[in-house]
């Protein structure tokens, strides 16, 4: 430490000591691929292993259970221990728990061992997320909302890549191969050690500055609470309508319009598609224009089009949805900046508060629509759902943070 101090190497250092470490925040995102990939072929695998297993549907929504309850619900209590206690080392020991919950799956033979690899990839999930979050602010100077955009927009990829890997892996050489798979997380654990020795160094260093810069204009408590409330209501409004599009979409597609599977596959690559580069421009709209700006266009923004989805054609679906998936993505890199700069220090508490929210919202979205389609139909669920946009009105109220 102190020879290092002592005898600087300027070509290895960053020009601008306060500036966006580009390497690091891609590191972070790249990894971030990794990890939401490998944690999407659980229910990728899902019709696979009912076939095997001969479970039922019940059955098939408990493995889900089991990993949002591990994914969802530890994420704030691990960034909340993070922030007492920082912790580089966990960002490549978490992977490990990704690494253990494949193997499990791979030679699982009875359903417990589903659940509990099931349960070990939610852990993985639980660790990675707010320290990694933590890390893209760390690293982001200046520009936090980028971060978290080119954080995110890594997750996206690889939540779009897991069922493609599944369809050409999994399904090909079977359940075994999840092992194979399971090696990435040695790649992605490899990278992040690396990581970690930056957090260490470097990162605890800026990341209290700029907690210090923030807090000379901190809210009071009682203001800061009302804002974080008023987003996790919007994380539910954007959360139930994606996993609409998400989990329902293609059936939506072959029931409404008679395309075949493969059409309305391609419909919600799209789709996905579209979020993801939404989510690119969320971050650095946010840094220019104001945050609460962002999140307000995001979400109401699209309330028109989700009004039109529902009553308009196949030829004028697609681009009704893109235009969601682009100002709907948006939302979530501004959003969880500004919840960061609502609580400054409490930044692994608070990512892992959003995203465990987002995950179990999303989770819980999916399970109570296919409930309500069951009971009615999809054109009853997207009517309704069509009108979620319309909580972000609860925008107006947010708090005007320094941003």
């Amino acid at each position: 430490m102190t020879s290092i101090a002592a005898t600087p190497k300027p070509e290895a250092q960053s020009p601008d000591p306060a500036g966006t470490i580009f390497t690091v925040i891609l590191a972070i995102s790249f990894c971030h691929m990794l990890n939401d990939m490998m944690q999407s072929l659980l229910p990728a695998i899902y019709p696979d292993l009912k076939a095997k297993f001969g479970l039922t549907f019940g059955q098939v929504g408990v493995i889900t259970l089991a990993y949002q309850i591990t994914a969802s619900l530890l994420q704030p209590l691990i960034g909340l221990y993070a922030d007492k206690r920082p912790t580089p080392l966990a960002l490549p020991g978490g992977t490990l728990f990704t690494l253990a919950g494949l193997m499990v799956l791979s030679i699982a033979h009875a359903y417990p061992l589903l659940l509990l690899g099931a349960c070990l990839l939610g852990v993985g999930s639980s660790v990675f997320h707010p320290e990694s979050s933590r890390v893209a602010r760390m690293a982001a100077g200046p520009r936090p909302g980028l971060a978290q955009s080119l954080f995110q927009v890594g997750g996206n990829a690889g939540s779009a890549l897991g069922p493609l890997i599944a369809a050409l892996v999994v399904m090909r050489w079977g359940q075994g191969s999840l092992a194979a798979l399971a090696l990435l997380a040695l790649v992605s654990c490899a990278i992040l050690w690396n990581v970690s020795v930056w957090y260490k160094h470097h990162g605890l260093n800026r990341l209290i500055t700029g907690a210090r810069k923030i807090s000379k204009s901190q809210l009071p408590p009682q203001k800061a609470l009302t804002g974080i409330v008023i987003l996790l209501v919007l994380i539910f409004s954007k959360y139930v309508y994606l996993a609409s599009i998400t989990n329902y979409f293609t059936f939506y597609l072959i029931e409404h319009f008679g395309v075949s599977v493969q059409q309305a596959q391609l419909r919600l690559f799209v789709f996905l598609a579209a979020v993801a580069v939404g989510t690119i421009a969320g971050g650095p709209l946010g840094d220019r224009f104001g945050r609460k700006y962002v999140i307000w266009f995001s979400i109401l923004g699209t309330l028109p089009f989700t009004l039109l989805l529902p009553h308009v054609d196949l030829f004028w679906t697609g681009p009704l949805t893109v235009i969601i998936g682009l100002t709907l993505a948006s939302a979530f890199p501004a959003i969880v900046v500004f919840a960061q700069e609502l609580v400054p220090g409490k930044i692994g508490m608070i990512s892992g508060l959003f995203f465990g929210f987002s995950f179990g919202m999303g989770g819980l979205g999916a399970a109570a629509l296919g409930f309500l389609a069951d009971r009615t139909s999809l054109d009853t669920v997207y009517g309704l759902c069509a009108f979620l946009p319309a909580i972000a009105v609860v925008a107006a109220f947010l708090p005007k943070t320094i941003d």
